[in-house]
């Protein structure tokens, strides 16, 4: 253990402040002293005490309690769009890769929706449909989709031209089991790091558009409507802003660590070097 952390310090210090996070937020129902959105307006603004570890909001409410259940609104969000994304764009991908008249077809689409910023994409989107979790998990999954698109087609064109996909091609192997046998094992390092870069943009994403009202219902804890409710009454009780901001800061950061630190485990010529 001592030499795994010498030598992957990043994957451990990340996996461990993610796990305590994630703890953190499946167990809220248990660790929670409040409910999330129960209204005590004789409490509203109550700055941080024995009673309230974080303070109380404009309505009441126990920052601490709705913090911790806003964990499992983003984490949720964070993990269904990483799967989601990661799974459609590597499947498009290999096609696009592989088959080059495919390639030229696939990759256009791609470029249309890489033109248009993801957030405006999202929004747009909400604007348009009925605002609930499932909706900013698509809002969100759709952008993230050409970033994977893009990356695994350059994968697959280097890996399309070695002497083992060669061999394959040789001895008749049909075109999808020189792809998911041959090709995607040894494409699985970028596109697993790819997928915790998406899971931290997500979070982020997530907390943009409920800042901005878009996002997840208004009655819903999650981190960025925790933070949007709280900004008018940043001079009077900063703490409504102060904790979420820092339980989303550090959820981001403790992803983007793990994910530089899985690279550097699973790149053969990084963990060579260390």
């Amino acid at each position: 253990m001592t030499t795994f952390l010498r030598r992957y310090p990043r994957v451990v210090i990340g996996g461990v402040l993610l796990t305590v996070l994630v703890l953190l937020s499946l167990f809220a129902p248990c660790i929670a002293p409040y409910d999330p959105i129960k209204l005590n307006v004789a409490h509203r603004l109550r700055p941080p005490s024995a009673e309230h570890w974080f303070g109380t909001d404009a309505y009441g409410r126990d920052v601490l309690s709705r913090t911790l259940w806003g964990g499992q609104i983003s984490l949720t969000i964070a993990v269904c769009v990483s799967i989601a994304s990661t799974i459609l764009g590597t499947f498009t991908g290999l096609i696009a890769g592989y088959f080059r008249l495919m390639d030229k077809i696939v990759m256009r689409i791609m470029d249309g929706l890489m033109a248009i910023p993801g957030i405006l994409l999202a929004v747009a989107m909400l604007s348009l449909s009925k605002a609930s979790v499932q909706t900013v998990v698509i809002a969100i999954t759709i952008p993230e989709i050409p970033r994977v698109v893009r990356l695994v087609r350059a994968v697959v064109l280097s890996l399309r031209e070695q002497t083992f996909v060669e061999g394959a091609v040789t001895v008749g192997t049909r075109a999808p089991a020189i792809m998911f046998r041959h090709i995607l094992p040894n494409a699985l390092t970028p596109i697993v790091v790819q997928a915790t870069y998406i899971a931290a943009s997500a979070v982020l994403i997530e907390a943009y558009l409920g800042f901005l009202g878009v996002g997840t219902p208004p009655e819903v804890p999650s981190w960025g409507n925790i933070i949007a409710e709280g900004r008018n009454f940043i001079m009077l009780a900063i703490w409504a802003v102060l904790f979420p901001g820092l339980f989303l800061g550090t959820m981001v950061l403790a992803i983007n660590i793990l994910g530089d630190g899985i690279r550097d485990m699973l790149d053969p010529r990084i963990a060579k070097r260390l």
